[in-house]
């Protein structure tokens, strides 16, 4: 839980009446290498954070895999439109592998931001964080090029090439596996 903590202060602390209740109710799982954490057409009830492995999320368009995250050792993530709207989600989250992972549930995250403003505070700076990423990442596609891509993505997480297969990596970064290889072999 020390981790989960850390990366909370690191957002936003919570004060000491707050945060004893707030980490109660994550749960920890030992999740599995390719277990599905959210199933496309299910309400996703969970933000999660991912003490130690890798989670892929991705979504299906035109018989095709798309990956649009990958969230490593101590990173948050979620399908953020089906966890808000509580609606079903057309991405899924998989486990690629053996991972720790603690997970919120939406009505305890929601009935403990009613309760303390810090939570409500703290959920705030959550989803702004995650829109800036977004934003951070339509910007790359659209005004990047796909080497410049790959060496960003390189230059935020390093052992992603170790621990993710570059299909995924491929798809990520909006460019074929050929591609992808042609960028490699220039390194």
């Amino acid at each position: 839980m020390d981790d989960l903590q850390k990366a909370i202060e690191n957002i936003s602390p919570l004060s000491a009446e707050s945060l004893p209740p707030f980490l109660q109710a994550w749960k920890y799982w030992v999740v599995p290498k390719d277990q599905l954490l959210v199933r496309e057409h299910t309400v996703s009830d969970y933000i999660y954070f991912i003490k130690k492995g890798v989670a892929r999320i991705y979504y299906h368009k035109n018989e095709k895999e798309i990956t649009e995250w990958v969230a490593m050792d101590k990173q948050f993530f979620l399908s953020i439109t089906s966890f808000f709207q509580r609606q079903p989600s057309h991405l899924i989250i998989q486990a690629l592998e053996p991972s720790e992972v603690y997970g919120i549930h939406h009505n305890d995250l929601m009935t403990l931001a009613d309760q303390y403003h810090d939570v409500e505070r703290l959920l705030r700076k959550m989803v702004t964080g995650s829109l800036i990423l977004s934003q951070i990442r339509m910007d790359s596609i659209q005004f990047e090029t796909a080497h410049q891509r790959y060496e960003r993505l390189l230059n935020n997480s390093p052992q992603i090439i170790q621990r993710v297969p570059l299909s995924y990596i491929a798809s990520f970064l909006g460019v074929t596996l050929e591609t992808l290889s042609r960028i490699r072999s220039g390194k």
